[in-house]
């Protein structure tokens, strides 16, 4: 985890002045932007935390210019496949999940 934190960029969430969660985004030899890791802390769930990290690591990538944002999910993490899903991402792979970005080229 140490090792993507410092070679990525992280957004972190803050609730009250504590953390409360973070994504860490990276990006792939095609120019597309994957989120390496997203994680909202103990007692932080369900208040909309990682929704907006996902918006933050969204605007980063369009801003970047990448054609996608990719995310990799277990076969068995159904929550985090839904949650995906609910975000406008689509499985192009049994374990990759892709949002397609706009273009301003």
């Amino acid at each position: 985890m140490l090792e993507v934190l410092a070679r990525d960029v992280v957004f972190v969430a803050r609730e009250q002045g504590s953390p409360a969660g973070y994504v860490a985004l990276g990006r792939r030899p095609g120019g597309d932007v994957v989120v390496e890791q997203l994680f909202v802390a103990p007692g932080h769930e369900r208040r909309g935390i990682g929704r907006r990290l996902l918006g933050y690591a969204e605007g980063y990538a369009i801003a970047e210019r990448a054609g996608s944002l990719q995310v990799v999910v277990e076969e068995w993490n159904w929550p985090a496949q839904g949650f995906y899903r609910r975000s406008g991402f689509v499985a192009i792979e049994p374990e990759l999940f892709e949002l397609v970005l706009p273009s301003f080229r």
